[in-house]
């Protein structure tokens, strides 16, 4: 049986806390992307598209969940003012991860691209950022707080 030295506990629950949060965040990404996947097949992807399948926007919805948190933990630890940097950077972001979907429709080099699929995997994006800059914000919620009170 471990003993828990008292110095452990507070870093361990941010940390425990700041991971459910973005499981949570993932799977309601996955899921709203699973709505975005099937509104895409009604209006005319192919069903068996590759991107718009599970384990392809399961798989890309959770790196970009966890990418995200990698750079927003690193525009904490640099940035004068986190949350300024963040509403910033976020948007320029997003926007240029529209590049490979906007090439991909023009070059179609995956079988089956159409519109409605190309349109659907940047909607994607959005719902992906949408999801994960809240739950970003939610998790180091008392970290930003103590960091911005002690400025003051």
């Amino acid at each position: 049986m471990a003993i828990i030295a008292p110095t452990e506990r507070p870093s361990t629950r941010p940390r425990l806390r700041a991971g459910i949060i973005l499981l949570a965040a993932a799977v309601v990404a996955i899921l709203l992307n699973a709505a975005v996947a099937a509104v895409a097949v009604a209006a005319g992807a192919p069903s068996g598209y590759g991107p718009l399948t599970p384990p392809a926007y399961g798989l890309f919805t959770v790196l970009g969940v966890g990418i995200g948190w990698l750079g927003w933990r690193l525009v904490l630890s640099r940035a004068r003012d986190p949350r300024r940097t963040l509403s910033v950077l976020a948007p320029v972001i997003l926007v240029a991860s529209f590049i490979p979907d906007i090439l991909l429709l023009m070059l179609r080099f995956i079988p089956g691209t159409t519109m409605s699929a190309a349109v659907a995997l940047m909607a994607m994006h959005v719902v992906v950022v949408l999801v994960a800059v809240p739950a970003y914000m939610l998790a180091t919620r008392q970290r930003t707080q103590v960091r911005s009170g002690s400025s003051s």
